[in-house]
């Protein structure tokens, strides 16, 4: 009986220590209160007939500060800001120089910045969210996010995690275009400067607000 107790111990020992996705996920909104990381994203268009899929591959760094501030800063191929400061969330594209700015209240909740960056706590995205764990692939734990309301363009994200460590987002949207953003270098709970989500509009810069 000894013997067959301690295989099933230790089996269950490591079940328990194993987390699937939304475990991960709510130890990550609960726990990380900052972070940064360095990014890199390739979104693929779906294949146009008798042409086969194309992708496009971004780089850049990732900042934010728990509840409702984040800055992600694209630098190659193109330079691109996307800053919220709490209130409003602002985009600048340098090569047209211009701003697009939009109240962050209405346009961030079913966004996978919020999954990741500005929902306080779970509860709050399970309100713009239906959240599932999904199965384990390539060593990390996943959870799959569905927007609840079908207004957007948004139609599922994945979120992958390596133990409680943010690795990998997946978005897929309406028009069949995928975005993978995988994650290097996080740093969690380390001091953000203030300024960081603040932006200022450049000299000369067109401005819309939506």
């Amino acid at each position: 009986m000894k013997k067959l107790l301690v295989p099933l111990a230790l089996a269950l020992a490591a079940a328990a220590a194993h987390a699937d996705g939304l475990q991960a996920l709510e130890q990550f909104v609960k726990n990380a209160r900052t972070g940064r990381a360095d990014f890199t994203q390739v979104v693929t268009s779906p294949p146009r007939e008798g042409q086969a899929a194309r992708s496009k591959t971004s780089t850049g760094s990732f900042e934010f500060a728990r509840p409702s501030r984040f800055r992600f800063d694209y630098r190659k191929p193109f330079q691109q800001t996307l800053v919220a400061d709490g209130t409003t969330l602002w985009l600048y594209d340098a090569d047209l120089n211009q701003v697009t700015a939009r109240r962050q209240q209405s346009v961030l909740g079913s966004t996978p910045a919020a999954l990741i960056a500005a929902a306080p706590d779970l509860e709050a995205l399970r309100k713009d969210f239906e959240l599932k764990a999904a199965p384990d692939r390539d060593g990390l734990q996943w959870v799959t996010a569905t927007p609840r309301s079908r207004e957007g363009q948004l139609t599922s994200v994945r979120v992958g995690f390596r133990g409680e460590a943010l690795s990998v987002l997946e978005i897929l949207d309406s028009f069949g275009q995928k975005s993978v953003m995988s994650f290097d270098k996080l740093q969690l709970n380390v001091p953000i400067p203030a300024g960081t989500f603040n932006f200022t509009v450049p000299k000369g810069a067109d401005v819309l607000r939506q």
